[in-house]
């Protein structure tokens, strides 16, 4: 069942790690590894593997909670970067790329929540029966 709402969620959740992709290409943080790319790879690919993963609830939540993990450690290292830049963190022209993280982190603790809600209602029909 694609059409509930948690996979809304989860693709908004997608597409903020697309668009770090997208605009994470400038990114140095140690040396020329490609962090940002990679992670963000990863993360879109967990991302779709958890919204069409949608008749195994638990596989998605666990799916969703490891993006939530690799979001967070992205949220570290931009910060991270943005210290080492020149002209500190107050030079409002360094980019956006902490806030699509952080704008998937929160999409995706929504769809945990979602999830959740659909799990309760399917035991308690369970119960019923």
């Amino acid at each position: 069942m694609l059409q509930r709402i948690q996979t809304i969620w989860i693709l908004l959740s997608v597409l903020a790690a697309a668009f770090l992709y997208i605009t994470g290409q400038d990114v140095e943080v140690f040396g020329k590894l490609p962090i940002i790319s990679a992670s963000s790879i990863v993360l879109v690919l967990v991302g779709a593997f958890s919204l069409f993963s949608f008749k195994n609830r638990k596989r998605q939540i666990m799916l969703n909670n490891i993006s939530i993990i690799i979001n967070a450690l992205l949220i570290g290292i931009l910060v991270y970067w943005m210290q080492n830049l020149s002209g500190g963190i107050d030079f409002p022209e360094k980019g956006i790329e902490p806030i699509f993280p952080s704008i998937a982190v929160i999409c995706l603790l929504l769809a945990n929540v979602f999830i959740k809600k659909d799990e309760r209602l399917v035991k308690s029909v369970d119960r019923l029966r």
